[in-house]
């Protein structure tokens, strides 16, 4: 590559970080150009439902790179200045009223939170989580302990502030669709533990509800009206129910976009040069047989890092499994694997789910005799196994995966080079 070449990356987050990082860690000595939206350097998203909300975290703790990395591998990053338009053709972008030529484009946007719409959107105290700010305001908000806390939505993220509201003291009732709280990503009867955990800490459920409006007094949230009519006191409420791809840009410049932007296994998009990774990208599977948009954290990392190898050149493709991490109280787990070949499967449990806070087991999911799917919780150093054993489609009993005396990574089979 020659160093008279500029590589532009439009994105703020972890993957836009790993893009540059690995740019340079490939050896490309041309010219590198980071956009970000916010007036920030790069950051990650997890300790914002994690540890910085929680208080055990300090703000420096969302970013991978600081600013003497930057400076010292000869990498701009223009802050507060998204790239709002792109002509593929013309090989620019404009950004701030300028149009920057590119060599290649990284287009690692993200995704948004989406957003109540509904009667009441626009009264204060309700919160959407996405942005270092976002995590800022509602920590603050939290920490006072006196607050009667809604959580619309029953995933991932509602969870884990659900925990961070309660460390805090505050009263928090958990409002979601389901009867189970994870139920489309580990299983109602998995997913009943995780309530189990949380209504043992006080947590309360408001189980197969939905929330058609947020009532208010003096321009303030009070309670949250539910579809039924019913009304839950709250003047506080965070919506985590769910994310939608930035496709913002992309769009700007036709490309093809499939719930975000389509990329093939080297995240090459449909345009010349113009490259997607990390939540915006929708990257082609080769396990699955078709497309697979991930929005966690190892896959931010993950894409980021091989997307700045391609970028300098060389030739690889993304075979990464899907990978994501919580903490919840004193629960830690991980899980690994494709959610779509596991459904309607029941987890073949290896452990205690009783045992400790939250249990002490692994879970496998099978399709066939093949597991496609694990989550290890409160267990550790046991992930790449559970990796290893995905990505090696061995025919498994369900009582070898069941059976603590056999060790996982004999299960695997050897380790390849």
């Amino acid at each position: 590559m020659s160093s008279s070449e500029r590589v532009v990356i439009a994105g703020g987050g972890l993957t836009a970080a790993r893009a540059a990082e690995s740019l340079r860690g490939a050896g490309f000595d041309g010219e590198v150009v980071v956009v970000a939206e916010e007036r920030r350097l790069p950051y990650e998203r997890p300790p914002l439902s994690k540890g910085y909300l929680q208080g055990a975290d300090a703000s420096s703790a969302v970013y991978p790179l600081d600013a003497a990395w930057y400076r010292a591998n000869d990498v701009e990053v223009r802050r507060g200045a998204p790239a709002t338009a792109l002509d593929p053709g013309a090989h620019t972008v404009e950004v701030a009223g300028e149009t920057l030529p590119y060599d290649r484009l990284l287009i690692a946007t993200g995704a948004t939170p989406r957003r109540f719409d509904g009667p009441g959107a626009g009264l204060r105290g309700i919160h959407h989580l996405r942005r270092l700010p976002d995590s800022t305001r509602l920590r603050t908000a939290l920490r006072s302990g006196d607050r009667r806390v809604a959580l619309v939505g029953g995933g991932w993220i509602g969870l884990e502030v659900a925990a961070a509201a309660r460390g805090y003291g505050n009263e928090v009732t958990v409002v979601m669709r389901d009867e189970v709280p994870l139920a489309a990503a580990i299983g109602p009867e998995l997913g009943a533990r995780f309530r189990a955990l949380h209504e043992a800490r006080g947590v309360r459920f408001a189980a197969g509800a939905a929330v058609a409006a947020v009532r208010g007094e003096a321009g303030r949230a009070r309670a949250v009206v539910l579809g039924t009519g019913e009304e839950l006191d709250a003047d506080l409420v965070v919506f985590g129910i769910g994310a939608v791809p930035d496709t913002r840009l992309a769009a700007s410049g036709g490309l093809e976009l499939d719930d975000g932007v389509a990329a093939d296994a080297s995240f090459r998009t449909s345009a010349p040069d113009v490259y997607a990774a990390g939540d915006v990208a929708n990257v082609w599977n080769a396990r699955l047989g078709h497309r697979l948009r991930v929005e966690h954290w190892a896959n931010a990392d993950a894409s980021g890092k091989l997307v700045g190898r391609v970028l300098a050149g060389e030739s690889v493709e993304y075979d990464e499994i899907p990978y994501f991490f919580t903490d919840q109280y004193d629960l830690g787990m991980e899980y690994s694997g494709y959610g779509e070949l596991a459904v309607g499967a029941s987890p073949v449990i290896r452990g205690d789910l009783d045992a400790g806070d939250g249990g002490e087991y692994v879970a496998f999911w099978q399709q066939g005799d093949v597991v496609v799917a694990g989550m290890n919780v409160n267990v550790w150093d046991v992930n790449q196994d559970v990796q290893r054993l995905i990505r090696s489609r061995r025919a498994v009993s369900a009582a070898e995966l069941a059976d603590p005396s056999v060790p996982l990574g004999a299960l695997a089979g050897p380790e390849t080079p």
